[in-house]
């Protein structure tokens, strides 16, 4: 799994797409392994490079993974249905009064990137967290009748 907060930085909110092709899927994509520098957000320095092995799944997770330019490598891409404010308040929380200059800047930087260039739409599945756990159903990029299959537990996958 790759976290997209391990691609990004203060001072490239949402500019990272170049970064993360050339260090990550560009090698994944000819089955070679990759090696990404990592964020730190603390020390507002990018680290030693990481290797990432190819593997026949590599998550990406994080706002700005189902980007355009970024949608042609997907195999899937899964929304994750959570309003805005109370993601916004769980990364605060996460993240303390150190980074609350940081919070008042990611809020705006998120709205204009989804203003230009929407993910939900194009997601195959929406995730939504319930009680019981999580809750997967098909998204509005899901082409109805696709066949694809779906595993939603340890047991029989379903199809929708």
């Amino acid at each position: 799994m790759l976290h997209l907060d391990d691609i990004a930085s203060h001072e490239q909110l949402f500019e990272w797409t170049d970064r993360l092709l050339a260090q990550v899927i560009r090698p994944l994509s000819r089955g070679e392994p990759a090696a990404y520098t990592p964020y730190d957000w603390r020390a507002r320095a990018f680290g030693p490079p990481r290797p990432l092995p190819p593997a026949p799944v590599v998550l990406l997770e994080g706002v700005g993974a189902g980007r355009r330019a970024l949608r042609p490598y997907l195999a899937e891409l899964l929304w994750m249905e959570l309003p805005r404010e109370e993601s916004w308040a769980r990364g605060r929380r996460r993240d303390g009064a150190e980074q609350r200059e940081f919070w008042d800047g990611w809020v705006a930087a998120e709205r204009a990137h989804f203003a230009a260039d929407p993910s939900r739409p194009h997601a195959g599945l929406l995730v939504r967290q319930t009680a019981e756990g999580y809750e997967v159903s098909p998204g509005p990029g899901r082409q109805a009748g696709s066949g694809q299959d779906v595993t939603l537990s340890d047991g029989p996958s379903a199809v929708w």
